[in-house]
């Protein structure tokens, strides 16, 4: 049987805030001391004009305000995926890194060329 989607009923906001959060993570995180699988995102990206650039991709901004939503962070922090530093940058939890939003390939945007 296949592992159930979204198991901890996370919301769309929350969703996209953890896929975001994940790719900071891949792409400028940094090892957690005292806390194995874990990666500590030092700063939230800020949107110019509709969108932001992260690693090789690009994200809409409607598709980041949970970047800067306190109950998105308290929410995402409660379940266990991440210790929240928001707005300054947080630490993801191996659960948080593991969590499959089924989002990636939809909110990051990657050049075919």
């Amino acid at each position: 049987m296949p592992p159930k989607k979204n198991p901890l009923g996370l919301n769309p906001l929350q969703l996209k805030t953890l896929t975001l959060v994940q790719e900071l993570a891949r792409v400028a995180g940094n090892p957690v001391e005292g806390e194995p699988g874990a990666v500590a995102v030092g700063r939230m990206p800020h949107p110019h004009g509709n969108h932001f650039h992260l690693g090789d991709a690009v994200v809409a901004s409607k598709d980041a305000t949970g970047l800067s939503n306190p109950a998105v962070w308290t929410a995402l922090e409660r379940k266990g995926l991440v210790h929240s530093g928001s707005p300054m940058g947080c630490v993801v939890t191996p659960e948080g890194l593991d969590y499959d939003t089924g989002l990636r390939d939809a909110i990051l945007h990657r050049s075919d060329h």
